[in-house]
């Protein structure tokens, strides 16, 4: 059984540009690509960069219809366009793990994950976030680093 590495912290509010949509899990990569370039586009139209890694927020897990978040981390709050929001990832108390691996295979991790969350008696708030460190075209599927982060509630 592998070992990973999830902790329970403080993290402050993290503003972001996102675009919120939906999805079956077959058309989940395609729709990440293109919300990823649009963001990434109109970032550079306005003179901004992300400040960290692309994520997808999970809002139920109906995988045929998922409601997702599809965005980046920036600065400070920005204007949006269209499709493209402000938002942010919540500050406040958040379960982490760091998962190194294909997609397909992290139920594992998130099982860890909710382990640590009941032993110490905390409760998510039904979100999860997944910040993607690298991608596919960057690397093996075996080399794929991916930080799994649930809000937890007060």
């Amino acid at each position: 059984m592998s070992s990973y590495n999830c902790e329970i912290k403080e993290q402050p509010a993290q503003p972001t540009m996102s675009i919120r949509t939906r999805a079956s899990l077959e058309k989940l990569p395609e729709v990440i690509g293109q919300s990823a370039h649009a963001i990434i586009q109109y970032l550079g139209e306005i003179g901004e960069q992300p400040e960290s890694v692309l994520y997808v927020a999970y809002f139920n897990l109906e995988m045929s219809d998922l409601d997702v978040e599809i965005g980046f981390p920036v600065s400070k709050k920005l204007p949006g366009r269209g499709d493209i929001q402000p938002g942010e990832i919540p500050g406040g108390k958040v379960a982490t793990c760091m998962y190194t691996g294909p997609y397909s295979e992290m139920r594992p991790a998130y099982e860890a994950l909710m382990r640590l969350v009941n032993e110490k008696g905390q409760v998510p708030t039904g979100i999860s976030y997944e910040m993607y460190y690298n991608s596919p075209m960057e690397v093996s599927l075996e080399d794929l680093k991916t930080l799994i982060l649930l809000p937890l509630k007060k």
